[in-house]
C-alpha cells in the first residue's frame, strides 16, 4: 500500500489516538501494551511482501485480557490482528491498528488427554511444543508446516496449515475439535458442529444461500485454502462451524483456546525416496501412490538440489514416508521409479527432511545469486492434475522471463515456488501483477484453489473472484459482516482487500535511478528484447545480486535492501534449549525476544533505511540496542535460509553509529580496550597483567567485574618460534593470531609439533600481521581496512602460494570472509582469503600419508560458531576419528564470543547462551573425555564457568605424540 493511503475496511483513525488508546489499553489489561518505536518496527512484516505500520503491541495474559482489548479498541474504531510467530506469507499477520502477541503469555497446554487422543491448548503454543508434550504417549498432531519450530496453533488455524503429512492426517480444519474465540464486538463464543457457537444470523444467511454453496466450490481438491470455508455449513456437512472458522485469517474472531486431535505416531516411520526422470515424471506418479496409504508425498526437482548428494538417481524425486519396511517394499515395487533409496535410519531421515524443509529459503536464494520471493508461493490443483499443471506453469515462467522453483506437497496436489521478481521498480511491480493474475487464471483452468496452505491474505484475495465468482465472494464479505459488522478484525484480508501489488515491504528501498534491466512487459524485455533470448540467457527478472557487507560508505538504503532479503521464516526464533550442530540465534534462544532474533534486528535495519517509524537513521537508539546482544556469531550466515549475515550488518551499523568526533566520545570502553586488544598487546604485553591487577581496572577498561581477565604468556609464541632452528623447507606459513601469540601459545607450539611431525615445515610471517577481527566486531571498520592493509603488505609479494594455516577459527572466519568483503578491490585479499586452511585441512591436504596418534578416548566440548558458520568442520571430524577421539561436539555458540561476554550487561546472557547446548554437553560428558574447543574465547568461557580446561585439537594430538602413542606416517596407495 502506497505511504498515506488508507487500508481498506481500516475502521477510525487510530493514528491519531495512539497516546490515548495506548493509556486505555494499560488501565484495561493485565499484560504487557507496548506502543514503542521497537515494538511497531518489529510487527511492520510477517514472511511476505508486505508491509503495514501498526499503532502499537499488546502481549494479553488470558482470554479476559484478549475480551478488554477488543472492547478497548472498538470504542477507538482501532483494528485489532492476532498474531503468532510471525510467518504468514500473505502478509495476513500485519495490520495498522493493534496487534496481539500471543506468544509471550497465552503460550501453554491446558491439557492432554491420551485416551481421547485429544488436547487443549492456548493460540500462541509453538507447535513443536505440542508434538514433544504429545509423544511420549505415541501421539503428535497431524498438520506440520516446515515451521513447525516455530509456528503456533493459533496461526495454523488461522491459515489452516498443512504440511507434509496432509495425505494422511489432513489440514488443520480436519483436526480441531472445538475453538473459543472472542468476536470483536466482545462475543464469547464456543465453536463446534451442528451450529454451535454460531453467531446470530449465520445460520439464516446459509440456508438463504444453499444452491451457491453447494456449487461454488471446486471439487476433488484436497488442498482448498482460499477463501471462506462456507460449505462446511451445509446442512449434510454437520453445520461445522469450527471447521468453517479454520483459515478465516483472524478476521471473524480472536482464538483464545482450542481443542485438537492428536493422532498416533507410525510405528515405524521409514522415508522412500524415488527418483524419476524430471518434475513432470514425478508429479505424474505421485497420485498413483496414494493407494498406499503414505503418511508423505512430497516432491523437488533437480534445481533445488542441484548437487543432489544423497539422492537417488534422477533429475527429480518424491520423498514418501510410509509406516514400516513392509510398506516400503511395497511402495518400491509399485512406483515404477528411475532409482529409490529405502531409509529407515532416523538421522538419515532427518538430514534428507532437513533439505525439504530449508526449501523455502533454499529457494529464495538459489538463483544465481540473486533474490526471489513469494507471491504465488502456494497454489494447489486436483493432484491427477499436478503434472499438466507443472509442465504449463514453467511456460508461463518462461513466457514472463521469470525463474522459480516449484516444490512441495506432490501429493495432495499443492505447489510452493519463490520467483525472482523483480519488486524494486514500478514496472517489475506492474509485470509482478499481470503474471499473478495470469497464473490465477492457469490455477482456476485445472480446478484448482489460488492458495493450498497458507491462505490468501494481501497477497491473493483480490483475485478471489477469479476463482469463486463474484456471487460466491459477495457472500465471504456477506458472512464477514455476520461476525465482524464493525469491520475491526484483520481489515483487508480475504474480504475488501486491497491490491495485491499495493503495501510492498520494498517501496521504501526503491532506487528507481536503478534501471531494471530485465523487466519483462508482455513476455519482452523493456528493452525490445524477446523472451526467447531472456530465457537462453537465464536472465532473471531485476533480481539484483544480495548486498554483500560491509562495504566502505554503504548508503543506509542499501543496508535495508539488504536486510530486506530476510523474509521472515524465523528459523532463527526455534525456542531454546536448542540441539544439533546449528548456531543461529543464540541471544533469541537466551531471551526469547524477537528484537534479539536475527529477523526481528533485520526488520529493524529494513525499518531504519525505511525511515518512516524509526526516523533517527544511524544514530537510532532503537537498533543499537538490538544488535547490543548480538553476539556476531555468524551463525545466521549459514542457518538462515536466505544467509542473512547480522554479524556484517552489525559492523556496518556501529560504524556509522559512532561515526564522527561526537560518536568517537560515545563509543563504549570495551571498543576501545577490547576492539583494539591487538594493539594494546603489542604494546604493553606482560605490563597488561599488572595493569589489570589494579583497583577498578575493569570498569576503567569497560569491563565486567564478573569476568577473570585472561593473563598474557610469559613468552609469546612468536618469540619462541624465533628461538629455534629447522632446516626443514616451509611446506605452509602458520598464523601468529593475537590470541595463540599472546594468551596462549602453548597451542602454537602444539601445532608446530604436529605439523613437523607430518613432515611439514612451518615459517612464520616476517612481521606483525592481524586478521582485523577485533575491529570488525566492535564496528571499527576504517581501523580493520588499515589492519588488513598492513597485514597483506608484510605478506605483499606473495611468495610462493604457500598454504595460511590459522589455528583460531574466528581469525580464520574472518581472513575468508570479512577481509576481501572489506577490501573487494584489493586483489591481495582475495589471494590471502584463498590461501587459507584450518589446522586439520591443512594436515588432511599437506600431508595425507600422516597417521595421528591413536588417542582412543571419548571427546567433549563445542564446535566454534564461526567454524561452523564460515570454515566448516568436515576435516576436524575425519581427523579425530582416525586419531580415536569418539563423540560428537555440541553446536550452539559458547556466549563468550570475543569481547562481547566482557561488555558489562552482557554477563547472563553470555551465560545462558552457553547453557544452550555446551555446559549439558559437559556435564554429560564421561569423566575421561577430553574437552575440545579451538576457539581461545570457547577455551576462556569453559575455565570461568566450569572447572574444566578446554584444549585445542593440536594440544590432544601433541600429547599423544609427547607420549609416543603409535602414530607416524601411512602408506599411500
Amino acid at each position: 500500500m502506497r505511504r498515506g493511503a488508507r487500508d481498506p475496511g481500516l475502521v477510525g483513525t487510530h493514528q491519531e489516538h495512539a497516546s490515548e488508546l495506548a493509556a486505555a489499553l494499560r488501565s484495561a489489561v493485565a499484560g504487557e501494551v507496548d506502543f514503542s518505536v521497537t515494538a511497531r518496527a518489529l510487527t511492520t512484516m510477517d514472511a511476505s511482501n508486505y508491509r503495514r505500520v501498526p499503532a502499537g503491541t499488546v502481549a494479553p495474559r488470558d482470554a479476559a485480557d484478549v475480551a478488554a482489548v477488543l472492547e478497548v479498541c472498538r470504542a477507538h474504531g482501532t483494528p485489532v490482528v492476532a498474531r503468532g510467530g510471525g510467518t504468514s506469507i500473505g502478509g495476513q499477520a500485519t495490520g495498522t491498528g493493534v496487534v496481539l502477541d500471543l506468544t509471550r503469555h497465552m503460550d501453554g497446554i491446558v491439557s492432554l488427554d491420551p485416551e481421547a487422543r485429544t488436547a487443549v491448548v492456548r493460540p500462541g503454543l509453538v507447535l513443536d511444543r505440542l508434538r514433544a508434550a504429545a509423544r511420549p504417549y505415541g501421539l503428535t498432531f497431524g498438520p506440520d508446516p516446515s515451521t513447525h519450530s516455530r509456528c503456533t496453533l493459533g496461526g495454523m488455524i488461522g491459515n489452516n496449515a498443512c504440511g507434509a503429512h496432509s495425505v494422511a492426517w489432513g489440514t488443520t480444519a480436519d483436526n480441531v475439535r472445538s475453538l473459543d474465540v472472542v468476536t470483536y464486538r466482545g462475543a464469547e463464543l464456543t465453536l463446534g458442529r451442528e451450529g454451535r457457537g454460531a453467531p446470530p444470523g449465520l445460520r439464516e444467511l446459509v440456508g438463504r444461500n444453499l444452491a451457491l454453496l453447494r456449487t461454488g466450490y471446486p471439487e476433488g481438491l484436497p488442498r482448498r485454502i482460499s477463501g471462506y470455508a462456507l460449505d462446511a455449513l451445509l446442512p449434510e456437512r454437520g453445520v461445522d462451524v469450527v471447521r468453517s472458522f479454520c483459515g478465516s485469517e483472524g478476521t471473524l474472531g480472536v482464538i483464545t483456546e482450542a481443542t485438537v486431535r492428536l493422532v498416533p505416531l507410525p510405528a515405524e516411520p521409514v522415508l522412500v525416496v524415488l527418483g524419476y526422470a524430471d518434475e513432470g515424471a514425478a508429479a505424474d506418479a505421485a497420485p498413483g501412490l496414494l493407494e498406499h496409504a503414505p503418511l508423505t508425498v512430497e516432491g523437488m526437482a533437480l534445481d533445488l538440489v542441484p548437487d543432489a548428494v544423497g539422492l537417488p538417481r534422477g533429475g527429480a524425486w518424491l520423498f514418501v514416508e510410509v509406516d514400516g519396511p513392509d510398506a516400503a517394499r511395497r511402495l518400491v515395487r509399485a512406483a515404477d521409479a528411475l532409482d529409490a533409496d529405502v531409509v529407515r535410519d532416523p538421522a538419515g531421515q532427518r538430514a534428507l527432511w532437513r533439505i525439504r524443509e530449508d526449501a523455502a529459503g533454499t529457494a529464495t536464494r538459489a538463483l544465481g545469486g540473486g533474490e526471489a520471493w513469494p507471491g504465488w508461493e502456494d497454489c494447489a490443483v486436483p493432484p491427477a492434475r499436478l503434472g499438466a499443471y507443472l509442465r504449463e506453469f514453467r511456460a508461463l515462467l518462461a513466457d514472463f522471463g521469470l525463474r522459480g522453483i516449484p516444490y512441495g506437497h506432490f501429493g495432495d496436489g499443492c505447489v510452493h515456488v519463490r520467483i525472482d521478481f523483480d519488486l524494486w521498480t514500478e514496472q517489475g511491480v506492474r509485470h509482478f501483477r499481470r503474471f499473478s493474475e495470469a497464473v490465477a487464471d492457469l490455477v482456476v483452468a485445472h480446478g484448482g484453489s489460488l492458495s493450498g496452505e497458507h491462505g490468501d491474505g494481501r497477497a491473493r484475495a483480490e483475485l478471489l473472484p477469479r476463482m469463486y465468482g463474484e456471487e460466491l465472494v459477495g457472500l465471504f464479505g456477506a458472512v464477514k459482516d455476520v461476525w465482524d459488522p464493525d469491520g475491526g478484525l484483520n481489515p483487508g484480508m480475504l474480504v475488501r482487500p486491497g491490491r495485491l501489488d499495493e503495501g510492498l515491504r520494498f517501496e521504501g528501498l526503491r532506487s528507481e535511478g536503478v534501471r531494471s534491466e530485465e523487466v519483462r512487459s508482455e513476455g519482452v524485455r523493456s528493452e525490445g528484447v524477446r523472451s526467447e533470448e531472456v530465457r537462453s540467457e537465464g536472465a532473471r527478472s531485476g533480481a539484483r545480486p544480495a548486498v554483500e557487507l560491509p562495504a566502505v560508505g554503504l548508503p543506509m538504503v542499501e543496508l535495508g535492501r539488504a536486510a530486506a532479503r530476510c523474509v521472515g521464516v524465523a528459523k532463527c526464533r526455534v525456542e531454546g534449549p536448542s540441539s544439533g550442530p546449528g548456531v543461529m540465534c543464540p541471544s533469541y534462544r537466551a531471551t526469547g525476544e524477537e528484537r534479539h532474533s536475527t529477523r526481528g534486528r533485520a526488520r529493524l535495519l529494513h525499518e531504519m533505511a525505511i525511515g518512516e517509524v524509526i526516523t533517527d537513521g544511524w544514530r537510532s537508539e532503537e537498533v543499537r540496542e538490538a544488535l547490543d546482544l548480538c553476539l556476531s556469531c555468524k551463525g545466521c550466515r549459514s542457518d538462515c535460509p536466505v544467509g542473512v549475515d547480522m554479524a556484517a550488518y552489525k559492523a556496518e551499523f556501529l560504524d556509522r553509529h559512532y561515526a564522527g568526533p561526537l560518536g568517537l566520545l560515545r563509543r563504549p570502553l570495551s571498543h576501545w580496550t577490547m576492539g583494539w586488544l591487538p594493539h594494546w598487546l603489542d604494546v604493553f604485553g606482560r605490563g597488561l597483567n599488572a595493569a589489570m591487577r589494579l583497583p577498578f581496572a575493569a570498569r576503567l577498561a569497560g569491563v565486567t567485574p564478573e569476568r577473570t581477565m585472561p593473563r598474557v604468556a610469559a613468552s609469546s609464541f612468536t618469540s619462541w618460534f624465533a628461538e629455534r632452528a629447522s632446516d626443514r623447507p616451509p611446506a605452509l606459513t602458520l598464523w601468529p593470531d593475537t590470541f595463540t601469540d599472546h594468551l596462549s601459545p602453548e597451542v602454537g607450539r602444539a601445532a608446530v609439533r604436529v605439523l613437523e611431525d607430518a613432515g611439514l615445515g612451518v615459517r612464520l610471517p616476517e612481521g606483525r600481521v592481524c586478521c582485523g577481527l577485533t575491529y570488525v566486531s566492535t564496528g571499527q571498520l576504517g581501523a580493520a581496512r588499515r589492519v588488513m592493509r598492513r597485514t597483506l603488505d608484510v605478506l605483499d609479494p606473495p611468495g610462493d602460494g604457500l598454504p595460511v594455516v590459522v589455528l583460531e577459527p574466528s581469525c580464520a572466519a574472518a581472513l575468508r570472509t570479512d577481509l576481501p568483503e572489506l577490501l573487494p578491490d584489493d586483489p591481495r585479499a582475495a589471494r590471502l582469503a584463498a590461501s587459507v586452511r584450518t589446522f586439520a585441512e591443512a594436515l588432511e591436504e599437506l600431508a595425507p600419508g600422516w597417521a595421528p596418534p591413536r588417542l582412543d578416548r571419548p571427546v567433549t566440548g563445542q564446535t566454534h560458531c564461526h567454524q561452523h558458520a564460515v570454515l566448516g568442520d568436515a576435516a576436524d571430524r575425519r581427523l579425530r576419528a582416525r586419531a580415536g577421539l569418539t563423540g560428537d561436539l555440541a553446536g550452539g555458540c559458547c556466549g563468550l564470543a570475543g569481547n562481547f561476554g566482557f561488555e558489562p550487561g552482557h554477563y547472563e546472557v553470555s551465560v545462558a547462551c552457553a547453557e544452550d547446548q555446551l555446559l549439558p554437553a559437559l556435564r554429560d560428558a564421561p569423566p575421561e573425555a577430553a574437552v575440545l574447543a579451538d576457539g581461545f574465547s570457547c577455551r576462556t568461557q569453559i575455565g570461568d564457568l566450569t572447572d574444566g580446561r578446554g584444549r585445542h585439537l593440536a594440544e590432544l594430538l601433541a600429547e599423544g605424540l609427547a607420549e609416543g602413542v603409535e602414530g607416524g606416517r601411512e602408506e599411500v596407495g
